[in-house]
């Protein structure tokens, strides 16, 4: 398959590797202080994984885990918020497959379900638009989440919405921002990042200039690298080389999807339908401040929480579980004493067990039998 199995050609990966491990040896970090290089997005977490991509490193080179999962950081009070509403009478309550599961202090939407709430999985924000059209007596709300990645589709979504003149469709807003993540990040004192790959599917939209701060202000190299095994070690090589030449810049392996000027057009979409502004609450994160994401005066009338007024909430995470750790590359997986054991898949404590994009699931799912031998 053409973009893919290229990218996976075995004889190809493994002379990669033989020449990473030959170039690793010019870097000053050690197999005890190696190279950590955090891969942000949670579909580059379970491709390193999927591949072992992490165990064919060189010893002073290490993969930690970031922030770039959305689901992953979605807080237990909005999670308590979205049950509230789709408890009502007369709501069908619309959301991606990825978040039913997430555990809020009041169970999740999937046992929200099981209650009796009309919960509904969808694939789209237009699947709920239509469910909207077809049902002009119930009140259809769309859960939407996610990073840049998937606003524009929200946006665009919204926008047919308003030209239809639909009274019966609303929107519950946790869409965040990925840059002030990165930043809080990088201010936090000994936060133990060395270098970036950055996520494809978001650089497709933001380009590679809003990376630039890292490279200016932080000194940290960035390279926006693609899914596949050949394009993580080629982001891999080109970090190396900017740690050998002592240099720090953004650069783009990804180029095949993502321009350096990004996607303009949706971009223009977003900017119609949302501004960014204020605090956002990130699970194991805390607040993060001009990370949130709201509706424009414009498009305020789809706000589903202005229309429902369900009552905030603020619920803090068990101090056992180390989510926020694993979020900002402190620790591993396994090094949650919850992991495996009162959080797994089949009875998830955290989001990161959660998500498909999570790296407790990612864990979990390629690397608890070797942990147990």
């Amino acid at each position: 398959m053409r973009y893919v199995d290229e990218y996976r050609a075995p004889e190809q990966v493994m002379q990669l590797i033989a020449h990473l491990k030959a170039r690793a040896q010019k870097l000053s970090y050690t197999a005890t202080r190696p190279l950590r290089i955090m891969e942000v997005c949670g579909g580059h977490t379970h491709a390193i994984f999927k591949f072992g991509l992490d165990q064919l490193l060189p010893p002073n080179v290490e993969f930690i885990h970031g922030p770039g999962c959305p689901v992953c950081v979605l807080p237990m009070g909005r999670i308590d918020s979205c049950i509230e509403i789709a408890s009502r009478p007369g709501v069908i309550f619309c959301t991606f497959g990825d978040a039913m599961r997430v555990p809020g202090k009041n169970g999740s939407l999937l046992q929200a379900r099981a209650r009796g709430a009309d919960v509904r999985i969808v694939y789209s924000p237009v699947d709920a638009l239509r469910l909207a059209q077809a049902n002009p007596d119930r009140e259809v709300v769309f859960f939407g989440l996610g990073f840049e990645t998937t606003m524009p589709a929200t946006a665009i979504t919204l926008k047919q919405a308003k030209a239809l003149n639909l009274r019966n469709f609303f929107f519950f807003c946790q869409h965040i921002t990925l840059i002030p993540t990165l930043r809080s990040l990088l201010e936090e004192a000994d936060n133990g990042i060395d270098a970036f790959l950055a996520p494809g599917h978001v650089s497709m939209v933001i380009g590679t200039e809003a990376y630039g701060f890292i490279a200016q202000d932080f000194s940290r190299p960035l390279v926006v690298a693609g899914f596949e095994p050949l394009d993580l070690l080629q982001g891999v090589s080109m970090l190396i080389e900017q740690k050998i030449a002592d240099r720090s810049v953004v650069e783009n392996q990804y180029r095949r999807v993502v321009p350096d000027a990004g996607n303009p057009i949706a971009r223009e979409a977003m900017a119609e339908v949302f501004c960014v502004q204020g605090e956002s609450e990130w699970r194991g994160l805390g607040l993060i401040a001009e990370s949130g994401v709201h509706l424009t005066p414009a498009y305020a009338a789809f706000d589903a929480e202005t229309h429902f007024r369900p009552q905030p909430q603020r619920t803090c995470d068990d101090p056992r579980a180390r989510c926020g750790e694993v979020l900002t590359g402190k620790c591993k997986p396994h090094h949650c004493p919850l992991f495996g054991k009162t959080c797994n898949p089949q009875t998830a404590f955290g989001a990161l067990m959660v998500s498909s994009e999570g790296a407790c699931a990612a864990w979990y799912q390629y690397r608890k039998q070797e942990q147990e031998a």
